[in-house]
């Protein structure tokens, strides 16, 4: 059952090549990432019960199996908006059939690629799949093949394949490393470097691990290597940007607690500590500043997520099993809310024909529903309870002050106050006031579809819940943060 989550959605993908977009296809996608949910469940249950599990280049432990719900939920999320969105835009006459089955076939393609990235039991097989879904997502974002979308694609490649080249000369630095630790071919196996990373030579280990997290840091929306994420997020489509700040930079950051893990046993904490503790704060100060002046609210929702990887940075590298578990429920809390809110943008976006802050007025008169959805997911966003994210940033910043952070802690606390207010004065002029002449004004009287509706309120609700009671999902939480944390 381990191959699954990979199978299915290469199946999907298939089907998708040779029947295209149609009616009997429409919910082929929400099917795929359902069923991708459905075993990334089982598989917790079994691990849980069994422990880890190995199957060729795969392997499959608390970490990976909670990464994989955090696929399936929001994957799901975003593809069952998916077909109301395409009909819009098809009526529109933004895109076409073919546009539109080529839409999902690449969807599928990559949720299967970030499955692979999660489930790869080797630092070589890990790197190809975050590879592979530059790949795919550079097609996704340059869907509309405007000026700005064809530049924001292009931006994304160069921008991510240079980090992903960095991180390469560092999977190339750290095997290096190994070989001559041990005398013989280590390979790039998670736990056969695991275990030499004790041995490994201290000079070379650390350049190794700077070139990882800096790269892997890339496609994670961190600083310095953060430019193509805003571009990116505000021309994809609706649905994929859901994806993209969702998963795809969680995923990324899954990769940085591997490489994490390595990094610890081999140096002790402090190294990669320094270097995620930078690059947290340098992600924070940027999200703050440009927060502040906002004129698009696809690039906001974007810039918010480099705040909240930078809270995820930070927990890693405060590197306690508490932080480790409040970083993980940020990651799934994240991915549901904004997965919430930028199918909501996106919807903003269809029925007013702007996606800028000051273009779009009066949206709770003329669009309740909507607005109360988007209206939710930014209290959601900014961490008040009861939404899951009140409850991981809690959780980390009461880590980082106990595990003697406490002044990059209280300047992340500063900055997150800041980012607040920011994201509260936007999204306040759009909601309150008369809609503006034009575009607008004009498309007052369209209604939220119902699968949208299903898909924002639902992703919230689930947030919500998340932050009153984890459940099952506690357990599993735990375990995960015991991977990373137990290196220590």
């Amino acid at each position: 059952m381990i191959w699954l989550p990979i199978l299915v959605p290469v199946l999907a993908a298939a089907l998708y090549a040779v029947f295209g977009w149609r009616r009997a296809s429409t919910w082929l996608a929400p099917a795929s990432a359902a069923g991708v949910l459905a075993v990334a469940i089982v598989l917790a249950v079994a691990v849980a019960q069994d422990g880890p599990r190995t199957a060729w280049l795969l392997r499959l432990d608390a970490l990976s199996s909670f990464m994989l719900v955090v696929i399936g939920a929001v994957g799901l999320l975003a593809t069952v908006a998916t077909p109301a969105y395409l009909r819009a835009e098809i009526a529109a006459g933004r895109a076409g059939t073919r546009t539109a089955g080529r839409h999902c076939l690449l969807v599928q393609l990559f949720l299967a690629t970030m499955a692979l990235a999660v489930l790869a039991a080797d630092l070589g097989v890990l790197w190809v799949a975050i590879e592979a879904t530059t790949i795919v997502t550079a097609f996704l974002v340059g869907q509309r093949r405007t000026r700005a979308s064809v530049e924001a694609a292009w931006k994304y490649v160069v921008i991510c394949s240079t980090g992903i080249a960095l991180a390469l000369l560092g999977v190339i630095v750290l095997n290096h490393a190994a070989r001559h630790a041990t005398g013989g071919p280590v390979g790039l196996d998670l736990v056969d470097l695991s275990a030499a990373a004790p041995g490994l030579d201290p000079g070379v280990t650390r350049i190794a691990v700077a070139l990882l997290i800096i790269g892997l840091g890339a496609k994670a929306g961190l600083a310095p290597l953060h430019a193509w994420l805003p571009d990116a997020h505000s021309q994809a489509p609706a649905p994929v940007s859901a994806l993209m700040s969702g998963v795809l930079l969680s995923v990324a950051a899954y990769a940085i607690l591997r490489v994490k893990v390595i990094a610890d046993a081999a140096l002790g904490a402090g190294f990669a500590r320094t270097v995620l503790v930078v690059m947290a704060l340098a992600s924070l100060v940027l999200a703050a500043t440009l927060l502040l002046g906002q004129r698009d609210y696809k690039r906001m929702l974007a810039y918010s997520s480099i705040e909240h990887l930078g809270l995820v940075a930070l927990a890693s590298a405060i590197g306690s099993q508490f932080a480790v578990a409040a970083a993980l429920l940020h990651v799934l809390g994240h991915g549901l809310a904004k997965g919430a809110l930028f199918v909501g943008a996106g919807r903003i976006l269809q029925v007013t024909g702007t996606s800028a802050v000051a273009g779009v007025r009066g949206l709770a008169s003329a669009h309740p529903a909507l607005a109360g959805g988007v209206g939710l997911g930014v209290l959601a966003l900014v961490g008040l309870p009861p939404f899951s994210l009140f409850a991981s940033e809690l959780g980390i910043f009461r880590a980082g002050f106990g595990e003697g952070l406490g002044w990059v802690t209280a300047a992340a606390v500063v900055l997150v106050v800041v980012i607040a207010g920011a994201l509260f004065v936007h999204s306040g002029r759009m909601m309150l006031g008369d809609p503006p002449d034009g575009p607008g004004a004009a498309r007052a009287a369209v209604r939220l579809p119902v699968p949208t509706a299903v898909a924002v309120f639902g992703g919230l609700a689930a947030c919500a819940v998340l932050g009153v009671t984890a459940g099952p999902l506690g357990s599993l939480i735990g375990q995960a943060a015991e991977v990373v944390a137990g290196a220590r």
